[in-house]
């Protein structure tokens, strides 16, 4: 049959996040109370940054940025789920799952960039101290994290542009509870396979360039901390990685679980919970895990919160 006699399909409906209806209650409490403390932390991230000044160096900098994308990211998807758990049909327009699509892509390539710039500094800080100041300038600071946003705002370009001029003719239901690439390439009534390519090269270019930033980044870091003679220097050392380390391992673990393992036909239950991990619970630890591990933070956020009291 020829497609361009076929029924376009210009509504989307998801299938959900779980079907038990004795659950909603439970994970619609659940997914408020971690964007709330998304948006609480991730805000408050920012204002510290902004407010001492003492936290206006290239390290908080690139935080700051991180929390941003956060706030964002986790926005894009949650209110939207939030509102199909309480309602009956959880349908989305063609264009309105083309934005979200692109935006969560997008902001989660940014991330990704942001998180392998972060190593980049976090290797200058360490193992050339006494250069850090002129190498890490605001000027390569900004330029760092405008190449962040560049590159990933334009994959994403690439990835709608491709995957939505395929034509849609029916099935519907997207088996996720949000647009994501999989999911929607098996609706297609067209061959996907060159998209299904240009996507999958595309995030393969993204992950194996952070990764290998990441990589050397701490392998020169780890070599000069076992050089360090002083203990305390190398406890210092440590603990200014300690916290980028948890949150890289944590993004990429749950991104890696759900892109890069073998699928069945259908996503399973843990695919959903592994991507409700990375889009809501990783940008609510972000801020925590930062606030929590360092003594900086957590001393003028007590100092803020007295000023206000």
């Amino acid at each position: 049959m020829d497609i361009k006699n076929e029924t376009r399909v210009t509504m989307f409906e998801f299938s959900g996040l779980t079907d038990d209806e004795n659950l909603v209650p439970f994970l619609f409490m659940f997914i408020s109370l971690v964007y709330m403390v998304t948006i609480v932390g991730n805000v408050g991230m920012i204002a510290l940054v902004c407010v001492f000044s003492n936290l206006q160096t290239p390290m908080y900098y690139f935080l700051s940025c991180l929390s941003f994308v956060d706030i964002f990211y986790s926005s894009v998807i949650i209110p939207n789920t939030l509102y199909h758990l309480l309602s009956l049909k959880k349908s989305i327009s063609f264009l309105g799952c083309a934005v979200q699509y692109y935006f969560f892509s997008a902001l989660a390539s940014t991330e990704t960039l942001l998180l392998s710039t972060m190593s980049y500094d976090r290797y200058v800080a360490i193992c050339h101290p006494l250069h850090y100041t002129l190498i890490m300038t605001k000027k390569k600071c900004f330029g760092l994290v405008l190449y962040s946003y560049s590159i990933s705002f334009l994959q994403s370009i690439v990835q709608i542009s491709c995957t939505f001029s395929l034509p849609f003719c029916g099935p519907n239901l997207i088996d996720h509870f949000y647009c994501d690439i999989a999911p929607l390439l098996k609706l297609s009534c067209a061959n996907n396979f060159h998209c299904d390519m240009v996507t999958g090269a595309l995030v393969a270019a993204c992950g194996i360039y952070t990764l290998t930033t990441i990589f050397l980044s701490y392998s020169f870091i780890f070599l000069s901390i076992f050089r360090m003679t002083s203990n305390k220097g190398r406890q210092k050392a440590f603990s200014t990685c300690s916290s980028h380390i948890i949150c890289v391992s944590t993004f990429i673990t749950a991104v890696f679980f759900t892109y890069l393992r073998p699928h069945s036909g259908a996503f399973e239950i843990q695919d959903k919970v592994a991507s409700l991990f990375y889009t809501a619970v990783t940008p609510m630890l972000n801020p925590l895990i930062y606030s929590l591990r360092n003594q900086e933070v957590k001393r003028l956020l007590v100092q803020a919160m007295r000023k206000n009291i």
